[in-house]
């Protein structure tokens, strides 16, 4: 072993290995490291990679007419990071330098550092679903100077003079190498860790925003709400002040520059501006990039975030500032686009808080006499219970509600066809879902073409969530709703709602007793209501026809005498 050679070469090493650490803060590096990496972030990698091994061919030892040097370390961990692409032109950008260098191994240099990069890279290609591992580098990088010695030993000539070099510099170059390549792996996957440390730090940082703040944002985007989230933001970060505004005026400013900036003064800021229109963040690294027209004003650097609604509308803008103290860093930056993300999905959530609360203000007085209050109690609970979590199914639970709404507020006296009774029945029943889950099943079994045919309003929503509140939901399993629709004799058509529930234990047409205070319990639409405008539309043989039996369940019969034939055309005709 030439130890002459192999200390001043691990000497030197060491110094490529430093200054491989200080590219690891490169951003684009960090975003590899991620699996996020763009083309630019690569070509840019490659352009790191490529000085390393540059680098290290200029720091290495010239020995009898050829280079005892750390060129492999760069291409291949190019290669083991990035694939067998960004190892190739690490490899064709560092092999063409060797070769400008001259010597009587230029040829054979050149070809073997494309070799290293390429076999680093088909490893990547291999591995991919794999972590590499400091082992796995450093065995790559060992066999990878051997593949070297062979070339040199085949293109290099004379021969002897090559056999000689390889001789000497065979044992300190694949030993040292490889152990800067595994030294270097370590400190990419300690890189690794830091970033997903960081994460952390900011999901923590954000659910702590989160859970301070939710209550606060419920009534929208005010000024208490404003001043209370901005509060909770400056004590969670370490920034020098936090502003929020919405497409006009400043709401809050908390921190620094408080003097001057504002609340409820139109907003003045260039930077601000630029948001509203543009909707994108935008980093301000200089006083006059913020745009503050106060002369001593502190703050000197601002990350601004807009704050969005549904539909692409712009709410506001949610404003970290730092002054001569800090700068702000790619932790501020991305904590910041968390805020802005988690402020705009609470400014969806009180939008949608508050069309439940308008559609039940609007709504309940003049549904009180045909809603059963607890079932619109029910759904908003239900409602508000998936928004939290679920917003996308909380939105669709909304329109199904505001369809039923609006198909209660239709004239209950008037007719419909069979098709638009069933739609209300099911936004009624998507409903009644999302609350019980898998206890809740419905079958339909409609007869092809009856749903042209005209009913009475409401007559079949009645009897189907009567069968889920007395038939289904006492059983603790709960059941099967059956709706059918058919016709008979070609002349009746026949609706009958079934469920395999509990059975009654009373007469459903009775009235039901006072409450405690002397006033009737309200009980919405209910059978007796259906069965009333049966028999004042079609006559007093026609209503409801009801069997039951204890634990097996109930059948409701509907039947409708057609008279004279009407579809849905000559409905809307007429």
């Amino acid at each position: 072993m030439n130890l002459a050679l192999m200390i001043p070469l691990a000497e030197r090493t060491a110094v490529l290995v430093v200054a491989a650490l200080l590219f690891t803060r490169v951003k684009a590096f960090r975003s590899l490291l991620n699996q996020r990496a763009t083309y630019k972030d690569k070509a840019v990698m490659v352009l790191i990679f490529s000085g390393i091994s540059i680098l290290g061919t200029y720091n290495g030892i010239w020995y009898e007419d050829a280079i005892a040097n750390s060129r492999v370390i760069g291409t291949i961990v190019a290669g083991l990071l990035a694939g067998p692409w960004v190892g190739l032109a690490t490899g064709l950008v560092a092999g063409i330098h060797r070769y400008t260098l001259g010597g009587f191994t230029d040829l054979a240099c050149a070809i073997s550092t494309i070799s290293e990069g390429v076999l680093a890279g088909l490893v990547y290609r291999f591995r991919r679903t794999r972590e590499i591992r400091w082992t796995t580098a450093m065995a790559v990088g060992f066999v990878a100077e051997w593949i070297q010695m062979g070339i040199i030993l085949l293109v290099a000539k004379p021969y002897v003079s090559a056999l000689a070099l390889v001789k000497a510099i065979s044992v300190p170059m694949s030993v040292v190498n490889a152990l800067g390549i595994a030294i270097l792996i370590i400190i990419i996957d300690l890189a690794k860790t830091e970033e997903d440390r960081i994460g952390a730090l900011q999901a923590q940082r954000t659910l702590q925003v989160a859970d301070k703040t939710l209550s606060y944002l419920r009534q929208g985007l005010t000024y208490e709400s404003a001043k209370r989230v901005a509060e909770e933001i400056l004590c969670t970060t370490r920034v020098a002040a936090v502003a929020i505004t919405d497409t006009k005026t400043v709401l809050a400013h908390v921190g620094a520059g408080a003097s001057h900036h504002v609340v409820g003064e139109e907003i003045t800021t260039k930077a601000t501006r630029q948001v509203l229109e543009t909707k994108e963040v935008k980093i301000a690294g200089n006083k006059e990039e913020i745009g503050c027209k106060e002369g001593n004003c502190t703050l000197r650097s601002a990350i601004l975030v807009p704050l969005m609604r549904k539909r692409g509308e712009v709410a506001g803008v949610l404003k970290l500032y730092q002054d001569r103290s800090r700068k702000l860093s790619a932790v501020d930056l991305e904590l910041v686009r968390g805020l802005g993300n988690l402020i705009s999905t609470q400014l969806e959530l009180a939008d949608l808080e508050k069309q439940a609360r308008l559609l039940a203000d609007a709504e309940i007085k003049a549904l009180h006499a045909q809603i059963n209050p607890h079932f619109l109690f029910n759904a908003l609970n239900t409602i508000v219970s998936f928004i939290r979590f679920r917003p996308e199914q909380a939105r669709e639970l909304l329109i199904h509600l505001g369809e039923y709404f609006r198909r209660n507020l239709h004239d209950s006296g008037g007719f419909v066809t069979l098709a638009e009774e069933l739609e209300h029945i099911e936004a009624f029943l998507a409903i009644e879902r999302a609350r019980f889950g898998d206890k809740l099943k419905v079958e339909y079994e409609i007869e092809p073409g009856v749903e042209r045919y005209v009913v009475p309003g409401l007559v079949l929503q009645p009897l189907v969530e009567n069968a889920i509140k007395h038939g289904l939901l006492p059983k603790r399993e709960g059941g099967t709703v059956k709706i059918t629709a058919r016709l008979k004799n070609s002349q009746v058509l026949q609706l009958i709602v079934a469920d395999n529930g509990v059975g009654l234990t009373q007469d459903p047409f009775v009235t039901p007793p006072p409450a405690e205070n002397g006033k009737r319990k309200l009980s919405g639409i209910g059978l007796s209501n259906v069965r009333s405008r049966l028999h004042a539309i079609y006559g007093q043989p026609h209503g409801i026809v009801i069997e039951s039996e204890l634990g097996q369940g109930t059948t409701c019969v509907i039947e409708l005498p057609l008279g004279v034939k009407v579809n849905a055309e000559s409905l809307h005709r007429g």
